[in-house]
């Protein structure tokens, strides 16, 4: 198609002038460019004050070709400083979380795409069509600041090999399925058979190397290295095949916060030294901290146990690194906020994710309840099957009958079940978000700056 068109009406701080050309998002979220040399950008072609001017598709292809030409919209390495993780199961919310970090983040380095494979399966979305979405919502706010890119909760080297295919730049391994945890309270003979039975070749160590490396008492070794051992080869495996395919270019995150067992100093102290032994290195440790990480919720227990164990847990990554403490399930833990703040001194990343999904949730309940309460009814018959793998505590019976998106037991119902409201309500959610995106990314911002503004920098 050729001719004479007017452009359709932008977002204005998507625009972007780029030596002849510019790029800019409409918005009904279309690819606007305009100048010389775009023959290989997909969609209607026309001229503008005789100026070459194509309206396309935010596809994969227009956006690879805007990657070659804007390098700010390819991930990058973040560090150790301070940082947030933004997950997004929709694709949409990552305009709303750059409003938030313009307005109450500053000196927080971002990661706009991030899922964990266990999302992704159940919200049907591969790891480069996370990358898209995120990028795309980069490109529409010209966030121009940097931002990284993180394979969530990666368990096989399938999980390492398809982000890595996508360009992730942060990785965080979850060998949660190779922690023992019952050597925190198993009899003593258990630990030792335990301990003497670790894949010690693997390991490249033996019992009588690791007593002379860590010099305590025999006991709380041999209890450390028996929960943790079989995860240090896990993530050593999983580290290497990273390293194989992105080279030193890309950043590291362990999380054993996915266990029923509290992570003890002494283990943390284990873990660590035992990967660095093997050669990983990390930017980031979710440790399991003690009280309850819920989903959707605010922290559960004693807050001052919190800060004693944080504290002691920030003492250990800063001699071992320094590393960053990582707050998995982080979303909506707003009353231990400001003592993570403060204990880490910015050696910390909050990570969040169904948060953004509950917000969406809200929005459509102010544009339309009955929606909200079709699929919150539909989330209370599913409840049950899908939060087997959650730690959560919401029971339906207990739960409010309507949907409340201020109570904890709707909140949580909402939070698992995602994936099967999504497989039934999908398309109808993402067109109801998409004509009321201004609400959503409002919703967004003014949800994620209660967030960050205890963390943010001083």
């Amino acid at each position: 198609m050729s001719g004479s068109a007017t452009a359709p009406s932008l977002r204005p701080r998507s625009l972007v002038d780029s030596g002849p050309n510019s790029f800019a998002l409409s918005e009904d979220w279309r690819l606007v460019a305009t100048g010389p040399g775009l023959e290989a950008f997909e969609g209607e072609r026309s001229t503008r004050e005789g100026n070459p001017l194509v309206v396309g598709p935010p596809s994969a292809s227009n956006l690879e070709l805007l990657r070659a030409r804007l390098p700010w919209l390819r991930p990058r390495l973040l560090g150790i400083g301070l940082s947030a993780g933004f997950g997004d199961r929709l694709g949409l919310a990552t305009p709303g979380h750059i409003a938030a970090l313009r307005s109450s983040g500053r000196g927080i380095a971002p990661i706009f795409a991030q899922q964990s494979m266990r999302e992704m399966s159940r919200s049907r979305r591969s790891p480069q069509e996370v990358m898209d979405d995120a990028t795309w919502g980069v490109f529409a706010e010209s966030w121009r600041d940097g931002f990284g890119a993180d394979a969530d909760h990666l368990k096989t080297e399938a999980d390492v090999d398809a982000c890595a295919a996508a360009g992730y730049t942060f990785y965080t391994i979850d060998p949660g399925a190779h922690v023992w945890p019952d050597a925190d309270t198993a009899p003593q003979r258990a630990v030792r058979e335990a301990f003497e039975k670790l894949p010690w070749y693997a390991l490249e160590d033996s019992p009588s190397a690791l007593a002379v490396r860590h010099g305590m008492d025999a006991e709380p070794i041999q209890r450390a290295a028996a929960k943790l051992g079989r995860a240090v080869v896990q993530v050593a495996f999983l580290d290497r095949r990273i390293r194989q395919l992105r080279g030193p270019d890309y950043e590291l995150e362990v999380s054993v916060d996915e266990t029923n067992t509290a992570t003890t100093p002494e283990q943390h102290q284990y873990f660590v030294t035992e990967l660095q032994r093997l050669g990983v290195r990390i930017v980031s440790l979710a440790p399991r901290f003690p009280g309850r990480f819920e989903k959707g919720v605010d922290f559960i227990g004693d807050r001052d146990s919190f800060e004693v164990e944080f504290a002691r847990h920030m003492e250990i990554a800063r001699r071992l690194g320094p590393y960053k403490l990582s707050l998995h399930s982080g979303s909506d833990k707003f009353s231990i906020y400001p003592a993570a703040a403060r204990l880490s001194d910015g050696l910390v990343h909050l990570k969040t994710a169904g948060t953004s999904w509950l917000e969406a949730l809200r929005t459509i309940g102010a544009v339309d309840p009955e929606f909200l309460a079709e699929m919150y009814a539909y989330g209370r018959g599913q409840y049950e099957a899908d939060r087997v793998s959650y730690h959560v505590s919401a029971e339906v019976g207990t739960s409010p009958p309507v949907a409340d998106l201020s109570h904890d037991g709707c909140r949580q119902i909402l939070h698992v079940t995602f994936g099967t409201v999504l497989e039934r309500f999908g398309d109808r959610l993402l067109a109801a978000l998409r004509a009321n995106r201004e609400l959503y990314e409002a919703t967004i911002q003014s949800h994620f700056e209660r967030h960050l503004a205890p963390f943010q920098a001083k």
